[in-house]
């Protein structure tokens, strides 16, 4: 589960809107529409291809109770037609010229993506800014579409105990802030969702100044933004609040460990850990993350990483054994530790290995070797990902849809590479510790047999 999400370059800023334009200036190139559309082109002239991303500045985070899933419910609608375009056309027409597109949406953004062709990208221009106001949502595909996203929650989260028990310990660990609900929402809420509830949603949050646009390929950054301009432009924005001025969310202190035990169909049990941390709010000055994510490295960033050569390799108490932590997120942030220990230990028995692993950074911290291997390891990590152009756009998408900027890459990489072994053994000190932690262990229950056992015992 590691879920390190720090992404790696950026270059310089320039900042463009439709009335003063500054002369030209390095790749990426930012603009910004008079409607309050942002737009973010990065070129990238190694292949014909180009990647459209369209992000929202609104996810799971800004669900209120009974409505929970809605982001993720109108995700979904997004594809079932506007005024314009038929349902199911959205896609058959990028098909049809060899692109790939989908969508996603996490705690803090919803976005929608075209991956083709770059002499394709004005079609896509139009039909992605086609649905950002022009969504047709009937009450006969609502309600169709409600039972695939009430099975998709089936499939993925109530079947698969894991899943469940990772569900279960956010919710407890966060006691007020909506991070506690899951992004694809409680059934309850699925199975009482309105179409009224999505049309709201779309209504509030779907607006150019709520957005930003990614481009990032074989482009020519002032046509794009001349096709941005009439495709996105022509709508005007809503009154919403931005990100800065959005009602604080606070997670009150937690004063003790929380416990919980979940039972699920599973053949063995499972262990999660989670550790309440800060996540990056300032990223020249802030060092904590920046730690915290040196020591997620070290703890499972490799094959002799800490748990994988202890408790994996060497003692043997655990068939596996991972760390993860994000530091980028609008929300708290939480340092997960979990395993599924082996056939003939138990939870409990893993759960204290772990401790042991924690007390011995703690206590003597890491070698200079591990810290300056994990280095190495993060920054050639993330120099990879940029080969990639769809990498490269979700660098820029999340670090803008979560309140920082894309220029922030470079800051981040930077800065990674100048923590010190006495800030990894301090925040290992400092934020893995009982009053910060939530534990849920899985309580495998026997499986249920299958069809074709059932037919065989006939």
């Amino acid at each position: 589960m590691n879920i390190n999400s720090f992404f790696g370059f950026a270059t310089v800023f320039v900042y463009i809107t439709l009335a003063l334009a500054l002369p030209a200036q390095a790749n990426p190139h930012e603009y910004l529409l008079d409607n309050g559309l942002k737009i973010i082109i990065k070129e990238d002239h190694r292949s014909p291809v180009v990647i459209q991303q369209l992000w929202y500045k609104a996810g799971s985070i800004d669900e209120v109770n009974g409505t929970t899933g809605v982001a993720h419910a109108l995700e979904h609608m997004m594809f079932k037609g506007t005024s314009n375009v038929p349902p199911g056309e959205f896609s058959r027409k990028i098909a049809a010229v060899g692109g790939k597109e989908n969508a996603f949406t996490s705690r803090d953004y919803t976005a929608y993506y075209q991956q083709l062709h770059q002499q394709h990208l004005p079609m896509a221009m139009q039909l992605e800014s086609d649905r950002m106001r022009n969504l047709q949502i009937t009450q006969e595909e609502f309600s169709k579409e409600m039972q695939v996203v009430m099975e998709e929650r089936r499939l993925r989260t109530d079947d698969q105990a894991h899943a469940l028990v990772y569900e279960k310990l956010i919710a407890t660990a966060f006691q007020a802030h909506p991070y506690r609900r899951p992004v694809i929402g409680w059934m309850n809420d699925l199975e009482n969702m309105q179409i009224e509830d999505a049309q709201d949603w779309y209504k509030r949050w779907y607006t150019p100044n709520n957005a930003i646009l990614v481009i990032v390929g074989d482009v020519n950054p002032k046509e794009t933004l001349k096709l941005a301009q009439e495709s996105y432009g022509k709508f005007q924005a809503n009154h919403i609040p931005a990100l800065s001025e959005r009602k604080p969310q606070i997670e009150p202190p937690q004063t003790g460990i929380k416990r919980l035990v979940v039972k699920a169909p599973a053949k063995l049990p499972y262990l999660i850990m989670g550790y309440k941390v800060p996540v990056l709010k300032d990223t020249k000055n802030d060092w904590e993350p920046y730690a915290l994510t040196i020591l997620s490295e070290v703890l499972d960033g490799n094959a002799a990483a800490r748990l994988n050569k202890t408790l994996v390799r060497s003692t043997r108490i655990a068939i596996s054994a991972n760390a993860g932590y994000s530091a980028i997120a609008r929300g708290p942030g939480i340092f997960y530790i979990d395993g599924t220990p082996s056939e003939d230990k138990t939870a409990h028995e893993l759960e204290q290995a772990i401790r042991s692993e924690i007390d011995t950074i703690v206590q003597s911290g890491i070698t200079q070797e591990e810290l300056a291997r994990v280095k190495a390891q993060v920054v050639a990590s993330r120099t990879y990902q940029l080969d990639s152009t769809f990498a490269q756009a979700m660098q820029i998408g999340r670090l803008e849809s979560i309140g920082l900027s894309h220029l922030d890459a470079n800051i981040i990489l930077e800065r990674l590479q100048t923590v010190t072994a006495e800030q990894v053994k301090a925040v290992a000190e400092k934020y893995l510790v009982d009053d910060s932690l939530t534990v849920a262990v899985l309580d495998p229950q026997p499986l249920a047999k299958t069809t074709a056992q059932n037919d065989q015992s006939k």
